[in-house]
């Protein structure tokens, strides 16, 4: 440290003395005073350097001075501040001297132009009983300045370098001032806003000088305080706020908080998200997601939730509610001869009626078509759904007034109760479904109860199941193949295995009546086992490399053991895994299981192909799509069927071949059973196609023959 400190050195030169020498009592007086002045000098000296010490450790740095403001001590990180002018420190010097000096040489750029003035205030300052101020250098640094008035009339100085911390407060404030989000300071204890940047002030409307000091409540809608601060991250998070606008527009918001300590006031600086777009674009989603389109009554699946809230309620507290499936009388004509505006218009006023004559804990749903369906809670007699079915059967048989067009329509209903004819909801409205298909037979324009024995038909499906349970454990299945012809070349790119039930009573039994009963029973996951193992058998042994499709059960994948079940099949016949196409349907992903999707990854991995078949045909497809990367997708027959007659099935195919096309996608298009639908879907540049145009599904040898032809050909 650089310090100094005066000392006196001396004593008389030796005289002769004309006195007679002292005593020697006297003598070793002197010496002995002599030996204490030294000592106490010495340990002067030591407490000197103690201090010396003791202030060189400081951070901060520390000066002395006397009365008249001369230099005394100061310590090492005091001169290393003013390194600039740490030469001019010496003891006896004034510290106005140095800043005199160090004015001239330009290391206060605050006392440019005013020099006298600037060093005439800082002594003023210097001399006060305290002083506290900031002084600029001129390499950019900021110092801190504290001086007090000591008893005896000296100065201790504080020194602190404040560089750092400035820069801080500077970065604050442009991020503050300039960040294009809404911020606030307020004060914890008053809670009132201290601070706002411009965003604030433009986004919320408020004049500054009418926020700064109002409590922090007045943005604030409704009762909620504000308290955001005492909230853990996560709670904040995931917390909206209302916040109000000086106009009184009410705002939904995310908050961002943290605590400072601002101009020295124990505070809060918040930053305001608006999320009000985001949220009004949320509920349009979740809106779409569970209303149809055309109608905006609640689709299939906000159905379905309810109709799951409504049996839980049910099944802990008890009571009865009432499902009715209702579809429309010749609604189908009205399409045909006034085209399909007309029959959307109707459609749009048959929901209104219906919606107008429930109560609010029921619901009215649009399944599709001309298809709806009601639940009906809290059913205490029979007669409570008697009287509704009446009316809704009244209220959609009053004529309809559309684009100049009188309408009378009527209505089928089919009912099934909770508890009576189920607590599931999918055997709810196939019972209701039941009971509707009964009041259209017995002439339309009435309603029918379900009962277990209304229809010959359920005894004899019950008998088909059993029939179909003794076929599968006998092995009576067998497999066909429907060749899948390129639509560009003609020729086959392979085989759909299909498989078929040849009953020795009834004969040929369509899939259609079989499979949807094994699908119940949980006989699909055994015949769907079958027809891959019987399928990649009998594909390993064509003499030409072409793919062979096999269709998957949702079934199939709960069981668990899906894709040992495939890698075996592959395995014992020795079919190249990318010769092996899984059909899915859309129906599987309705859940979104995480299970599945990573049995398809798994399954993809493996080089096994996977199509969604009848696309188009479910709740969200295009979603689907981005869930996970398919190698084909299969256009519905349904779409197909209906081209030459129904433009709006026309612009899906092509939307969807279009669609397909982009993603590098393989498209399919299934049930071609004419030339003109396959002329519109090869000019629409579908890849791929199967139906009764090409060929009906043959047995094993023929496809064998024909594929033995067809390679003597190439040949």
């Amino acid at each position: 440290m650089a310090y100094r400190r005066a000392r006196v050195v001396g004593g008389a030169k030796k005289q002769r003395s004309s006195r007679s020498p002292a005593a020697p009592g006297t003598i070793a007086a002197v010496l002995q005073a002599r030996a204490a002045a030294d000592a106490a000098v010495a340990e002067a000296e030591r407490a000197h350097r103690h201090l010396r010490d003791a202030i060189d450790i400081l951070p901060e740095g520390i000066v002395f001075l006397d009365s008249e403001g001369r230099y005394i001590l100061w310590n090492q990180k005091y001169a290393d501040i003013y390194k600039r002018t740490a030469d001019l420190f010496h003891t006896g010097v004034k510290l106005e001297d140095t800043l005199r000096v160090g004015v001239s040489r330009g290391d206060y750029p605050e006392a440019i132009g005013r020099e006298e003035a600037w060093i005439a205030e800082r002594m003023r300052k210097m001399h006060a009983p305290y002083s506290r101020h900031e002084q600029p250098l001129a390499d950019g640094r900021v110092i801190l300045i504290e001086e007090r008035r000591t008893a005896d009339g000296g100065i201790i100085g504080l020194r602190v370098d404040i560089t750092e911390l400035k820069q801080r407060e500077a970065s604050f404030r442009l991020l503050f001032e300039d960040s294009p989000v809404p911020m606030f300071v307020y004060s914890r204890g008053e809670r009132r806003f201290i601070a706002a940047n411009q965003a604030a002030i433009a986004h919320y409307g408020y004049a500054r000088a009418d926020l700064i000091g109002a409590p922090i409540s007045r943005i604030h809608a409704g009762e909620e305080s504000g308290h955001l601060e005492f909230a853990s991250q996560e709670e904040q998070a995931g917390r909206t706020w209302k916040h109000v606008k000086a106009s009184g527009e009410t705002i939904d918001v995310t908050v961002f908080a943290r605590r400072l300590n601002y101009h020295d006031t124990d505070a809060v600086m918040m930053a305001a998200v608006d999320i009000t777009e985001r949220k009004r674009a949320e509920a349009r989603i979740a809106f779409m997601a569970h209303h149809d389109a055309l109608t905006a009554l609640p689709n299939r699946l906000m159905l379905r939730e309810r109709m799951e809230d409504m049996l839980a309620r049910i099944a802990r507290h008890g009571g009865r509610m009432a499902v009715l499936c209702l579809d429309l009388d010749n609604f189908k004509t009205v399409n045909d001869t006034l085209g399909h505006p007309i029959g959307d218009m109707l459609l749009k006023a048959v929901a209104g009626r219906l919606a107008v004559q429930l109560r609010d804990d029921d619901l009215v749903a649009r399944l599709g078509g001309d298809e709806f369906a009601v639940l009906q809670a809290d059913v205490y007699d029979t007669a409570d759904v008697t009287s509704l079915a009446a009316r809704l059967l009244a209220t959609i048989a009053e004529p309809y007034d559309l684009d100049g067009h009188e309408i009378s329509i009527g209505a089928s209903i089919g009912v099934a109760f909770v508890p009576d004819d189920g607590l599931d909801a999918d055997r709810l409205l196939k019972n209701a479904d039941i009971a509707l298909y009964r009041a259209k037979g017995d002439g339309r324009g009435m309603y029918r109860f379900f009962e277990p024995e209304m229809d010959a038909r359920i005894q004899a499906r019950r008998l088909l199941e059993l029939d179909l349970r003794t076929a599968v454990n006998a092995g009576a299945l067998t497999v066909d193949y429907q060749p899948l012809v390129s639509l560009q070349s003609g020729e086959a790119t392979g085989f759909e295995a299909l498989v078929r039930w040849h009953h020795a009573e009834r004969g040929f039994v369509p899939p259609s009546e079989f499979i949807p009963i094994a699908e119940e029973t949980g006989l699909i996951a055994q015949i769907g086992a079958f027809v891959l193992e019987k399928a990649c058998a009998d594909a390993a042994a064509w003499p030409l490399p072409l793919k062979v499709a096999v269709n998957l059960s949702p079934r199939q994948f709960k069981a668990g053991n899906l894709l040992p079940v495939v890698i075996g099949a592959l395995e014992r016949s020795g079919l190249p895994a990318t010769r092996l196409e899984l059909e899915i349907t859309e129906a599987l992903l309705l859940d979104r299981s995480d299970v599945v999707l990573a049995t398809l990854h798994a399954l993809r991995a493996h080089g096994v192909h996977i199509s969604m078949d009848d696309f188009g045909t479910g709740y969200s497809s295009l979603s689907y799509l981005r869930s996970f990367p398919f190698d084909k997708i299969k256009i519905d027959r349904s779409f197909v069927a209906d081209m030459g007659a129904n433009a709006d099935s026309q612009a899906i195919v092509k939307a969807i071949v279009s669609l397909g096309n982009s993603l590098g996608i393989t498209i399919t298009a299934e049930g071609i059973e004419n030339e003109s639908d396959l002329a519109r879907l090869k000019a629409e540049g579908c890849n791929e196609g199967q139906g009764y145009l090409f060929a009906e599904a043959k047995p094993r040898k023929e496809v064998l023959a024909a594929l033995a032809a067809a390679k003597r050909r190439v040949a």
